[in-house]
């Protein structure tokens, strides 16, 4: 953890598991990590992970680390002509990030930026981009890394790792629900031959939850529905909290 008089690391963090992932691999060097900071996004956002963001209170509150959230708004309905555009979005939607970094930067100093992209250019350049504006560091542990390597090792690690949301050919609705293990990576492999599925959902095939992990204290627990409409679906979480103790 950072020292009090130290703004220490900012790890962005929406709780599914490429950003639970990038955080533990940061705890596990020994970065100062001082706090989370999550982007509730528009639900269109080209930049940010979507589903459930409101449940990253809990998971800080089970990992032991103060959370910042920030609403980046309703973009679709600010700017029509915003949504047609890709570039234009992902800009804007940074400007929430980058305001919230500069104003805890301002306050007291931090030494960067923890982000749990894998491959898209599209997210790290920005992100990148915003660090080199307000002269602090990216450490950015999954970028470029072999997707059939990082499921295992965040397996291994003992991530628990829940689906909420399918959206790609060949990922049906018993996926929902489902928690990430080794098998359930093989069978994401198989479908990555088959129909071309990311192993990891990198272009947004399915969004995940971690529940429990190494790094955090207590299990979070979920009631929940399925929606289903034949091609695509998502969890909707009726209810949340955090259970006694973790298992891992």
């Amino acid at each position: 953890m950072a020292d009090s008089e130290s703004g220490g690391w900012v790890s962005l963090f929406s709780g599914g598991k490429d950003s639970s992932w990038a955080l533990y691999r940061a705890l596990e060097a020994g970065l100062s990590v001082s706090r989370l900071l999550t982007i509730h996004p528009s639900p269109g956002s080209y930049l940010y992970h979507v589903p459930a963001t409101r449940l990253a209170g809990l998971a800080a509150e089970s990992i032991g680390l103060p959370l910042v959230e920030i609403d980046a708004g309703d973009l679709d309905a600010d700017d029509p002509a915003v949504a047609a555009d890709a570039g234009t979005q992902g800009d804007r939607e940074l400007e929430a990030l980058e305001a919230a970094l500069r104003e805890m930067n301002a306050e007291t100093p931090i030494e960067g930026v923890i982000a749990g992209a894998i491959e898209s250019e599209f997210q790290t350049s920005r992100i990148e981009g915003m660090c080199d504006r307000l002269d602090i560091g990216l450490f950015a542990p999954l970028w470029r890394r072999e997707p059939r390597d990082l499921a295992p090792a965040m397996c291994d690690a003992g991530l628990e790792i829940r689906v909420l949301q399918v959206a790609a050919r060949g990922l049906d609705a018993s996926w929902l629900g489902r928690t990430l293990d080794r098998e359930a990576f093989e069978e994401l492999e198989a479908l990555n031959e088959a129909y071309g599925v990311h192993v990891m959902g990198e272009g947004g095939e399915f969004e995940t939850l971690v529940t429990d992990g190494p790094h955090m204290s207590r299990r979070i627990e979920l009631e929940s529905e399925t929606e289903w409409d034949g091609t695509r679906g998502r969890v909707r979480i009726t209810d949340a909290w955090l259970g006694e103790t973790s298992g891992s």
